[in-house]
């Protein structure tokens, strides 16, 4: 794994504004208090994924890891902060660089039923890209498309098919092969394994495996689902509306969590060794990104809340090499 960041992330944010329409402004004019609507999706997230390693985003939904995902594929442009594609800021990239950068990223969504075009064959869905990016000619393309297929566990027979032919499973292999038609360097997976049945989870996990090994892919892999994190992941980045709250390695983690909403997550992780225990999830709701706590976010809902919490934002520190908590406790 290399010492220098393939990508990273430096103080990135997602702001999403809903504009006041016609109707709203009329009302203002009467003296009516109608403001405009500010989603706090991602705020302020420095992060790096060095070459071949495979990073897990967790947190509840509603915490903005999809939007980050979203972010670093080049889906989302950032409101505030930079995206770093081996050390150079993407936004300054022009003319063949920046295409290079783009194709080097791809993702992969939760749904293939939406993310696939349901009046393209599969020959289409995965080869149109790589031609007119002009990665394979046009007289290579079907032969490109067999590999292509062959590679994810498809038989080069189906292209001509179209998405509703197909099974969850294989919808998502399809999706698999389009994003590695371009040639990636560096997959984002969003919940690319919550729409499936568990048994063919197991297959798709087995396949992005394979594909690390045989491709040298570096991951960004956003999942709900800590057991499969657990499995997959060499670190572990923990999510708090919009907010990192703690990285650190898959195994120190999972053995010692820090912060005290990562404690609280992985409390309740299913596990044999654990029985005789009353579930208790994490007390309260998410607050909404519309209106976020002030200080650290996570105040309202942690039972070591101190003053401090409620007006000052903790900063994320060194804990251990190679691990960090935003947490004022880790002061004390």
């Amino acid at each position: 794994m290399s010492a220098a960041p393939l990508l990273a992330l430096d103080a990135v944010s997602k702001r999403f504004v809903r504009r006041l329409d016609a109707a709203e402004k009329i009302v203002n004019l009467f003296g009516g208090n109608r403001r405009e609507e500010v989603v706090h999706a991602v705020d302020n997230v420095s992060l790096q994924i060095a070459e071949g390693e495979v990073v897990g985003l967790v947190g509840e939904s509603g915490c903005g890891k999809s939007t980050l995902g979203r972010v670093v594929a080049g889906v989302h442009a950032p409101s505030a902060g930079r995206v770093l594609w081996r050390g150079r800021d993407v936004d300054s990239l022009s003319g063949a660089e920046r295409r290079e950068a783009v194709l080097k990223i791809q993702m992969i969504f939760q749904d293939p039923m939406s993310s696939l075009n349901p009046r393209m064959r599969v020959r289409d869905i995965v080869g149109e890209a790589p031609r007119v990016h002009g990665l394979v000619s046009g007289g290579e393309v079907s032969d490109y498309v067999d590999r292509m297929l062959l590679r994810v566990g498809l038989d080069p027979s189906y292209k001509s098919r179209y998405p509703h032919q197909f099974s969850g499973g294989q919808r998502q292999r399809i999706g698999i092969a389009r994003a590695l038609a371009v040639q990636p360097d560096f997959l984002v997976c969003d919940e690319s394994i919550a729409a499936l049945d568990v048994s063919i989870q197991a297959q798709v996990l087995n396949l992005f495996m394979d594909l690390r090994e045989d491709l040298g892919l570096t991951y960004l892999f956003i999942s709900h689902d800590l057991g499969v994190v657990e499995h997959l992941a060499d670190r572990v980045v923990i999510m708090y509306l919009g907010r990192v709250v703690e990285s650190a390695p898959a195994a120190e983690l999972f053995a010692d969590p820090n912060h005290p909403y990562a404690r609280a997550l992985l409390e309740e992780v299913p596990r044999i060794d654990t029985r005789k225990r009353v579930f208790q999830p994490v007390k309260g709701e998410i607050p909404s990104p519309l209106s976020p706590p002030t200080g650290c976010h996570f105040h309202p809902r942690c039972p070591h809340a101190m003053p401090r919490c409620k007006e000052e934002a903790p900063a994320l520190r060194e804990i251990a090499p190679g691990r960090v908590s935003a947490c004022h406790l880790n002061e004390a």
